[in-house]
């Protein structure tokens, strides 16, 4: 919920040489379980209901607009991963200058949103996570039909991710079974499974990354910090 600390992981993102740096996009009111609206949440902001909370964490047009503007001086790609028809609306509809669109695991199995995202026209990114292998052949097959650019990427999706839990011995199958671009979402501690996967033909890299494992939030302990981001980025490439 900070636009400073986004632009700082921009910096980032810039200086280490990464291509393009992505946000998640929700609206909180649809993507919030009923069930926990009004769970009691404390935060550096004091203790508030989760959909509070959840609502006080989310960039709008405001914050998005200077994040477009930013990307654009430095010449960086940016995107979000989409959750809700709501938040694909407002991507596809205020920034033209999108080069992609993300669908992550959460609604992977959403068949539905899976081809209203496709119908933008941009390259999608799907994310895997939590499908087995009947899904994940539907997910495909959807993609092949309405879609002319995409890639599917491998997840695991605990936060952070063991390391003798990520199976990225599926990457090479997934190539060979779909024949289509295949990437890989990492949740690890490390960078050796990235490395890897991009060894086994992964083309895509994504990782969650951080100023400081020590920030509050609870994405940080799965995240690259700004050294780690420079070793992985020069690992892949070298």
């Amino acid at each position: 919920g900070d636009i400073d600390i986004a632009k700082r992981l921009i910096d980032a993102a810039f200086a280490t040489q990464w291509d393009s740096v992505k946000f998640q996009k929700r609206n909180p009111d649809v993507c919030v379980p009923e069930d926990q609206k009004k769970i009691k949440r404390t935060t550096p902001w004091g203790e508030m209901d989760y959909i509070d909370y959840k609502h006080k964490i989310e960039f709008g047009k405001k914050e998005y607009d200077e994040i477009n503007n930013y990307c654009l001086q430095k010449k960086l790609d940016w995107s979000a991963s989409v959750w809700d028809y709501d938040s694909l609306d407002f991507l596809i509809n205020n920034y033209k200058e999108i080069k992609y669109l993300k669908i992550p695991s959460a609604v992977n199995c959403s068949f539905d949103f899976i081809e209203e995202v496709c119908k933008s026209g941009l390259p999608v990114l799907l994310s895997l996570g939590m499908t087995n292998i009947e899904e994940m052949d539907k997910i495909v097959n959807l993609l092949m039909k309405h879609s002319n650019d995409f890639c599917v990427m491998h997840t695991n999706s605990s936060y952070p991710a063991p390391n003798n839990e990520l199976n990225i011995s599926l990457i090479p199958f997934m190539i060979e079974r779909y024949n289509c671009t295949v990437g890989y979402s990492g949740h690890e501690k490390d960078l050796s499974p990235s490395v890897i996967s991009a060894v086994l033909g992964a083309k895509v890299i994504e990782r969650h990354i951080t100023l400081s494992h020590e920030m509050w939030g609870t994405d940080h302990k799965a995240s690259l910090e700004v050294h780690a981001m420079d070793m992985l980025k020069k690992r892949i490439t070298s």
